[in-house]
């Protein structure tokens, strides 16, 4: 299929090939929510943890006398019936990532991109680059394409004045294109893309 490629001034300069098999593929929900799904729980630092029995601080007394008080029976202030005691089965520290195929997580990139194309909010750039890191030029720019909420992705490295320009404009972020996923693509209205992006990226999935 066809792509118009536009300059930051938003001129056509031409036109290039998407490849049908990375982003002509039918609609997936299911595989998008579950490359998400991977990518969040991934993200996840599974550092919550409350205090044991063992780990409450306090004495190891018997608290009363076995028999006689008309009371339960009870050795110790820092079981979870307790105020200030351990918590019961609380949570510790752990893992939330789990495995899923690479197959899957490729096609779920592909399926990302694909459901960008079809709905119309996939733009492809010339390039991303500009000769001074100025953020009020790149937002004039960019307000001239319509771009307000978009994920702009380049080839291997990023043009560091472009980085450091696009850095303070709220809803707009920059990858490199080994960089791209499903959740930074699904996130944003629109996905740009450069056309050592695209290059990178069919070479990457095809």
């Amino acid at each position: 299929m066809k792509a118009d490629v536009l300059s930051l001034d938003n001129q056509k300069l031409g036109e290039v090939d998407l490849a049908d098999e990375v982003f002509g593929l039918p609609a997936r929900p299911d595989i998008l929510a579950r490359v998400v799904n991977w990518q969040l729980a991934k993200r996840r630092s599974g550092t919550h943890k409350t205090k044991a029995t063992g780990e409450v601080n306090g004495s190891t007394a018997k608290i009363f006398r076995q028999k006689g008080t008309g009371r339960a029976r009870h050795g110790s202030r820092k079981v979870n019936i307790f105020r200030g005691g351990a918590v019961a089965h609380g949570p510790v520290p752990h893992s939330h990532a789990f495995k899923l195929p690479k197959k899957v997580r490729a096609l779920g990139l592909k399926t990302a991109l694909s459901a960008k194309q079809a709905e119309g909010k996939l733009i492809v750039l010339d390039s991303a680059k500009l000769d001074s890191a100025k953020t009020k030029e790149l937002v004039k720019r960019l307000s001239q394409i319509g771009l307000s909420s978009a994920l702009i992705v380049d080839g291997a490295a990023l043009d560091e004045n472009f980085r450091k320009a696009a850095a303070n404009i709220p809803g707009i972020d920059v990858l490199p294109s080994i960089g791209a996923n499903v959740y930074d693509i699904m996130r944003r209205e629109t996905l740009v893309l450069t056309k050592d992006a695209v290059d990178a990226l069919e070479a990457r999935l095809k």
